[in-house]
């Protein structure tokens, strides 16, 4: 993320599901990792740089940030060589909805 000129912050909290609680993630979207923008998007899991941009220009109406679930093998931070798991980045919706925002088919189309 910050090769693409975002700047982050680190924080281990002791209760990180009280973190996706409090920023309504609901468990089937949860993943390893959860960022909050400044404006209080929420990003959760392995997300490309370049749909995190595209999410933070379009600011999609009612939406509350994005998610991979889980850990898609070859998805951005779990490169594992030539091997690569097609995945959905969903649109986490204010009134709990989520749909497909972005699909990822080919490793190359992360970046």
């Amino acid at each position: 993320m910050e090769s693409r000129g975002f700047s982050t912050d680190i924080h281990h909290p002791t209760a990180l599901n009280d973190v996706k609680a409090k920023y309504r993630i609901a468990p089937e979207y949860q993943s390893c990792h959860t960022a909050v923008s400044p404006t209080g998007y929420v990003f959760e899991g392995h997300i490309p740089a370049k749909i995190v941009e595209r999410f933070l220009t379009e600011k999609p109406a009612d939406a509350i940030g994005l998610a991979v679930p889980g850990m898609p093998m070859g998805s951005p931070g779990m490169e594992m060589g030539n091997r690569f798991t097609p995945y959905d980045v969903l649109l986490l919706k204010a009134d709990g909805s989520t749909q497909v925002y972005a699909r990822i088919n080919a490793a190359s189309e992360q970046y």
